[in-house]
């Protein structure tokens, strides 16, 4: 009887200690003076509360203080202010930097890795990296060699170090990690090597590695219950992550979990979605090679799948579905629903209830999205659920060293990992785009571990009959599933938006412009040219007394790779070095943080 009571008093504390690690996390998440999370909060809104800086004072911006991060190559995600301490982060090598505040961003520390070089090579599209996370006194960064490290947020001092994967399979990290109670939750890259993508649950508190659902393989291996895991209300049955797979091919099928991951703590599920199969030549993998390109909703506690919903069976396109997941609360035919709205890489925008994985809106966010048709919307059909694909676009029916022209949209999809902002005092979405179409062509490739495993041959190019651009910047009804206003931009809008109760909203540029836009009819208010191209995401803070707003430049990530990594040839970077070859006439090189303010 002793043993079991204090068995269970160390549960009861253990569990007491998550708790109160989580409520701290959340109470700074709902403070707007801090930016606490990559995300803005769980729900993904990427939404600021404050309001000093407004529709009617923003076009009075002045620079109020820059940092040099002393990297190159692509600056994505955002820093993060706890207290009055800004914590920054690089590209490869992976830096932190801890600045004060309150004594003009001095650097109270700095954390260098030493990384092999040799991970560069098999890094996808640019060695960026989207940040930071904070929880329990910790500042969690998740390195490009897949190391994920907790440091001391005072000090920078390594608290726990953990190995989440093998670089020299192709295993890489460009993501951040998701602290969720007494866990953090890490993904993986490298789709383009025959990575199996997987979610894994470390202890916050010691690094410890609780469990690990895997993308495709056996139930064991996907974490699934063959009868409750439903997809659509329907159970997914056994084994369904390797039941439409040939062969062994599951393993090595790719579905990486790279992108931005939400959390309800009402229902206890977090979100994420999965990327594409490998290799991009889908004739080499018949049927719907399951469970890429799906939306996962899973318990952090144990990581079992509540639901699942596949967008992109047996995708042709490259079209990762590992896009943010926002969580909102809003009314549908009368009735209040918990929402998650996802704007897919291709094409689609989809609404959906986050509880049971109903499905309730499936629409197009570019009109020249031209693969599909639209999703089958009827519950009694054969095909409920899935997108109708056009013959004249489908790489798999023209087959093997056939290139098809065209495709809209491209390859890094109408929208790639640049988070949407939402707000809810307009209700909508404000989503950074991609307007690009591309030709593909297919062709069979052997795999050998740590090797690229792609497969096709790209070339990306603005959209015809359209603007002459490469880009809009969009409000998105999700109830009704149309566009409200759009903005044409010259180049891919790569940066995340962040609305805010000022009634704007910002977003960068590819040329380095960040841009400030009212929130309901997206008139440009404000724009201010940085030294780099913009494709990190904005946040805003507050520090005596005064809002900021900041955002990191340094040209790079897919749309940049051409610059970031000095390449030529038109169809290197998977394609998108001659799509962007004019880039390099508006900007150049460089990682910069640059922080804004009203004048005094």
């Amino acid at each position: 009887m002793r043993t079991i009571y204090a068995l269970t008093s160390v549960i009861a504390l253990s569990t007491g200690t998550a708790a109160l690690a989580n409520d701290a996390l959340q109470q700074m998440i709902d403070d707007p003076t801090q930016w606490a999370i990559q995300m803005g909060d769980y729900a993904n809104h990427r939404y600021s509360k404050l309001d000093q800086i407004n529709a009617d004072n923003v076009g009075d911006l002045k620079v109020a203080w820059t940092f040099s991060t002393g990297v190159l190559r692509g600056h994505e995600g955002s820093p993060l202010v706890i207290g009055d301490t800004m914590y920054v982060h690089t590209p490869f090598p992976n830096i932190v930097y801890a600045l004060d505040l309150n004594d003009n961003g001095r650097i109270k520390w700095r954390y260098e890795p030493k990384q092999d070089t040799s991970v560069i090579p098999v890094m996808c599209c640019d060695t960026v990296n989207r940040g930071v996370a904070y929880a329990d006194g910790k500042i969690i960064l998740h390195q490009a060699d897949t190391t994920v490290v907790a440091l001391d947020a005072n000090t920078g001092e390594v608290l726990w170090s953990v190995k989440n994967g093998d670089p020299e399979k192709g295993e890489t990290n460009t993501a951040t990690v998701l602290p969720v109670k007494d866990k953090v939750l890490v993904g993986i890259s490298g789709g383009e090597f025959g990575v199996r993508g997987s979610v894994t649950a470390y202890n916050l508190e010691t690094g410890e590695r609780e469990w690990r659902a895997y993308s495709m393989g056996p139930d064991s291996d996907t974490l699934m219950d063959p009868e409750k895991t439903t997809m659509l209300g329907k159970p997914v049955g056994v084994d369904s992550g390797t039941a439409t797979w040939e062969g062994d091919q599951w393993k090595i099928g790719g579905g990486t979990t790279w992108g931005w991951y939400s959390y309800d703590p009402d229902l206890n599920l977090v979100y994420y979605g999965t990327g594409n199969p490998s290799t991009w030549n889908p004739s080499q993998r018949p049927g719907d090679n399951r469970w890429s390109m799906t939306i996962m909703a899973r318990d952090p506690d144990t990581g079992m799948a509540k639901w699942v919903y596949q967008m992109t069976p047996h995708d042709e396109w490259d079209f990762d579905g590992v896009n943010e997941m926002i969580l909102t609360d809003q009314e549908v035919d009368g009735q209040m629903r918990k929402l998650l709205t996802h704007f897919d890489r291709n094409g689609l925008a989809y609404t959906l209830d986050r509880e049971s994985g109903e499905l309730l809106v499936a629409e197009k966010y570019d009109p020249a999205v031209n693969w599909t048709t639209g999703v089958d919307m009827d519950p009694d059909s054969d095909t409920y659920g899935r997108p109708a694909v056009v013959a004249e676009y489908s790489t798999s029916q023209n087959g093997e060293d056939e290139n098809t022209t065209g495709i809209c949209p491209a390859a890094l999809g109408t929208k790639d990992q640049q988070p949407s902002s939402y707000s809810p005092k307009t209700g909508l979405f404000y989503v950074p785009t991609n307007h690009v179409c591309m030709d593909y062509e297919p062709f069979r490739v052997s795999y050998t571990a740590g090797q690229p495993y792609v497969g096709a041959t790209l070339s990306m190019y603005p959209a015809p009959d359209s603007h002459g651009g490469m880009g809009n910047f969009i409000a998105w009804d999700n109830i009704k599933g149309e566009i409200k206003w759009s903005i044409p931009e010259q180049f891919s809008v790569w940066s995340g938006a962040m609305a805010t109760a000022g009634d704007i909203v910002f977003y960068g540029t590819l040329e380095g412009y960040l841009k400030a836009v009212r929130a309901d009819t997206g008139e440009e208010l404000y724009r201010f040219k940085t030294p780099s191209g913009i494709i990190g995401n904005v946040m805003s803070y507050e520090h005596g007394g005064k809002q900021y707003v900041a955002v990191l430049s340094g040209v790079g990530g897919w749309a940049g790779i051409g610059l970031a990594a000095g390449l030529t040839n038109p169809n290197d970077g998977l394609g998108a070095v001659g799509g962007y070859a004019a880039l390099s006439d508006y900007t150049a090189l460089g990682g910069q943080l640059t922080v804004f303010t009203l004048p005094d």
